[in-house]
């Protein structure tokens, strides 16, 4: 197929494979949907064909007969893009697995702990007539390299998270990508981006979302087409933004390139630019159908861009708790895999499910340490990054809750070590007081008159939403 500035565009067939009970009919109805794509599920296509159940047919004409019939039924269904829920066994046929990888990429689901395997198998008795054949068949699974690690809803998002699953969902897409990613990735993904725009929060403005509504237009998007965001943060902003006011919204999948943007900026469905009187003041809530999260990606990292995102991560430890503190291994990209990622990227998505328009007072505690950081960002022109400007903004909102007497006074110090040993600054950059940046606090969006609510980190586990006036009160 062509996309509408006459490129070649190959969109391939998604076929979902793994474990039996892994989610695989879950995820492929759900991803077809998001994708605009039909949707099969090859086990539902053989009861069709043979006119009764799988384990009637085990019982009656045997498993070799099965699998010849499977191969059949799988032939008949690659010839269009769809998303395709493989059998367990399907693909251990070579011919087969041949015959997918030729038509399309095949999505490979990491298998659910034992204990959720069991759950899930035993929910459906009598339906796997083969068992769990889960370990037996480990090898097997781990030879295919494009992987899911999970997936779940956050609002009305659907995140999938993994490893070289990015190329078959923007192939044929529209996509924006900012210039760094628009050099680095586009020959590796075999895309071609039709509107680009300049990386950096500099750029994170009216100007750059005008730009995006004039290649919109020139693109000839509708109502019913669907954007791509390729990049970090700021490209999920600006085209998401972009995207909730074109023709009063056109929806839009968000493909985040940085661990920041994977972690943070990713879900939540907010989106926005900056204006010179603060950080994020226009903006709308306009949630992605999909997020994808490709470790891929983080090849292309330097250490710098990856301590930035491991700086949100530490603050989702500080919310959620639940030992997240206690894990170490932070050198690196080598230390970030996607079950990481998916199980700190959990503690946002849970507080935005309780509050996912900020109404309610709980999306609060994902604001920790940022009301002194974006008066950081704002302070220094940017100079500074957002991940280096929350691991500041938490180790001095944990000061003030010292002061305040809400946290015992090793905490500060406990709260930057971590933040350290991510290879992150603790301390005000040079020639910067908390109290100079009052006047850039009170510009912040949580603000009421002179009264701002920040989220204090009072330990882990524990991140209070607390009222102060800064017409009055000295930090």
């Amino acid at each position: 197929m062509r996309d509408k500035s006459g490129i070649e565009c190959l969109r391939k067939a998604i076929f979902l494979y793994g474990a039996p009970a892994s989610g695989k009919s879950t995820l492929g109805k759900a991803l077809a949907e998001r994708l605009g794509l039909s949707f099969v599920d090859l086990d539902e296509r053989i009861v069709t064909e043979a006119g009764m159940s799988i384990p009637e047919i085990f019982k009656m004409r045997g498993e070799a007969v099965f699998r010849d019939i499977e191969s059949q039924v799988l032939r008949e269904v690659v010839s269009e893009p769809k998303v395709v829920s493989l059998g367990g066994g399907t693909l251990l046929r070579d011919e087969n697995r041949a015959l997918c990888e030729e038509n399309g990429i095949v999505f490979c689901l990491d298998t659910p702990s034992d204990e959720e395997l069991a759950r899930r198998i035993g929910a459906a008795p009598g339906s796997r007539p083969l068992g769990d054949k889960a370990k037996e068949r480990a090898a097997h699974y781990a030879s295919f390299p494009n992987r899911v690690a999970a997936f779940f809803d956050a609002q009305s998002s659907l995140v999938v998270v993994g490893r070289g699953i990015a190329p078959a969902i923007l192939a044929g897409r529209n996509v924006v990508a900012d210039e760094t990613v628009s050099r680095l990735w586009p020959d590796r993904l075999g895309i071609s981006p039709f509107a680009i725009i300049p990386s950096g929060e500099e750029h994170k403005t009216p100007v750059t979302v005008a730009k995006l509504w004039r290649a919109f237009a020139e693109r000839g998007l509708g109502r019913k087409d669907t954007v791509v965001a390729l990049g970090g943060g700021v490209t999920g902003d600006l085209t998401g933004f972009a995207a909730a006011t074109w023709m009063r919204g056109i929806s839009w999948i968000n493909v985040p390139t940085t661990l920041l943007s994977m972690v943070d900026a990713s879900t939540g469905g907010k989106t926005g630019c900056d204006l010179p009187d603060g950080k994020n003041l226009a903006g709308a809530f306009h949630f992605p159908k999909l997020v994808v999260i490709d470790t891929d990606f983080l090849e292309t990292l330097s250490p710098k861009l990856i301590a930035d995102g491991r700086a949100e991560m530490i603050k989702h430890e500080a919310i959620g708790g639940k030992g997240f503190h206690l894990r170490q291994g932070y050198g690196g990209q080598a230390g970030v895999s996607a079950k990481e990622i998916a199980e700190n990227l959990m503690v946002k998505v849970g507080i935005v499910r309780e509050d996912p328009l900020e109404t309610l007072g709980r999306r609060i505690l994902l604001n920790c340490g940022h009301t002194v950081a974006h008066a950081i960002e704002k302070a220094t022109g940017y100079r500074v990054s957002h991940g280096e400007a929350v691991a500041i903004g938490c180790v001095e909102e944990a000061k003030i809750a010292v002061r305040r007497g809400l946290a015992p006074a090793s905490w500060p110090e406990e709260f930057a070590a971590r933040f350290a040993a991510a290879g992150l600054p603790t301390s005000l950059p040079g020639g910067l007081s908390l109290n100079e940046l009052v006047p850039l606090m009170r510009g912040d969006k949580k603000r009421e008159g002179g009264v701002v609510t920040f989220a204090l980190p009072c330990g882990w586990g524990d991140v209070r939403g607390v009222k102060i006036d800064l017409s009055k009160e000295i930090l």
